[in-house]
């Protein structure tokens, strides 16, 4: 059992040659995990040239949360810079597509105290904030020793991290009560935090619920929805993991809607190809967005294979299925198709969002399904009645908005 930072360190220290593999592993579905590899050790060539305040978002979900409070820091102090820290190239990616070069971006170092130090001392950033559920022991300590507020901000915990985490409970203890201030999501994600030993918890809520849809991309939904075909009833498969398209493509034979245009988006970008290969190898017709070619009136299945669209592909849809949630994945973000006002549907997985998708249930905004079946009959029935739709979708708006306003509790907590 790992108690201190001395033995979770020369723990990381053994674990480099697979940490180095896994990097070549990964390059193999994306090449793009190979780019930039100094980063991951602390080695910079981006120059800041302002006072510096910097916010890590592991991946894509994260990164898109983490929006809204970009934007308040940046109207908020606007003589600092904004470095976006990430773990992988498609959530850098996604800092890229949502930012464009109004902010730094680079790989935040591996937890090893040389990389972490350079990072720091690099950068020297007036304060850190970590999204979600970021527990690095070095980097929180290097933090620490350089007297840099350090804000763990969105934060959630579920039972099974949380169970996973008390397997390390002094290293735990000792990290998180090195941070300025935490930030929860909920209640219980508080609870659960304070008891691993954070101190200074408060419930901010939710980021997520705070993000505007892009009004350029709402109207490039339009436009899709158009180019559709008119009348024609389209569901989106949003956030999809391995295993369910198969499952959704089996349900489409058994769905009977006439002119039914379904939409699957992979969660990860890496699988397109493999999720093309799938609808090609069943002999599904079906197109790919990166072709830009006009839905044929025959087309069965569109590919959303593009990055950095999804509040389009909600704005063209009627009823938008979350995916992750079919099988146990913990499911993804519900929020911001309920803030593009769509009908939710959600399969028996959904532990990463656990409140927020019984709340959206709770208020007429979301349907939860048992499996495929059910999902099968749930899209059936939705799709036949209109007034329906529109009733979720006032509901799903309206739930959006009542759950607003986390980003300026976050805002209030930093002090740097």
């Amino acid at each position: 059992m790992i108690r201190s930072r001395f033995g979770y360190t020369l723990l990381l220290y053994a674990l480099l040659p697979l940490v180095l593999l896994r990097l070549v592993w990964r390059a193999r579905r994306q090449p793009a995990y190979l780019r930039y590899i100094p980063e991951r050790f602390g080695f910079y060539r981006q120059q800041a040239t302002r006072p510096l305040v910097w916010l890590h978002a592991v991946s894509v979900g994260e990164t898109r949360a983490v929006a809204p409070l970009i934007t308040a820091l940046q109207d908020r102090y606007p003589g600092h810079q904004i470095l976006l820290t990430h773990m992988t190239p498609t959530g850098r990616e996604t800092g890229e597509a949502i930012f464009g070069t109004d902010v730094l971006r680079c790989y935040l170092p591996y937890d090893y105290p040389g990389a972490v130090a350079r990072f720091l001392e690099y950068f020297k950033p007036k304060a850190g904030v970590l999204m979600e559920t970021e527990i690095w022991a070095n980097l929180i300590h290097g933090c620490s020793q350089r007297q840099i507020p350090l804000y763990l901000v969105n934060a959630r915990l579920s039972e099974k991290s949380f169970a996973r985490y008390r397997r390390f409970a002094v290293l735990a203890r000792k990290s998180l009560g090195e941070l300025s201030a935490v930030a929860a999501q909920t209640r219980d994600d508080a609870g659960r935090l304070s008891e691993l030993g954070a101190a200074n918890v408060t419930v901010a809520g939710n980021i997520k619920f705070d993000i505007v849809p892009p009004a350029a991309q709402l109207e490039l939904g339009r436009v899709w929805r158009t180019g559709y075909g008119e009348g024609r009833p389209v569901l989106l498969a949003a956030s999809t993991r391995d295993g369910e398209e198969d499952m959704l493509l089996d349900a489409l034979e058994q769905l009977a809607v006439p002119s039914l245009l379904t939409v699957v988006v992979p969660r990860h970008p890496q699988r397109f190809d493999q999720v093309a290969a799938l609808m090609a190898r069943r002999g599904i017709c079906f197109q790919r967005r990166s072709s830009e070619a006009a839905i044929a009136a025959e087309t069965r299945v569109l590919l959303g294979d593009s990055m950095g669209e999804m509040f389009a592909y909600y704005a063209a849809c009627d009823v938008a299925f979350i995916g992750g949630s079919l099988l146990p994945y913990g499911g993804q973000n519900l929020i911001e198709a309920c803030a593009a006002g769509k009908p939710v549907l959600v399969g028996p997985h959904t532990y990463n969002f656990s409140e927020a998708t019984e709340l959206a249930i709770a208020a007429g905004a979301a349907i939860r399904v048992r499996d495929i079946g059910e999902l099968t009959q749930v899209v059936r029935r939705l799709l036949m009645d209109r007034a329906e739709v529109t009733r979720m979708a006032g509901a799903a708006l309206a739930f959006s908005r009542a759950h607003q306003g986390a980003t300026q509790r976050v805002l209030e907590l930093l002090r740097f």
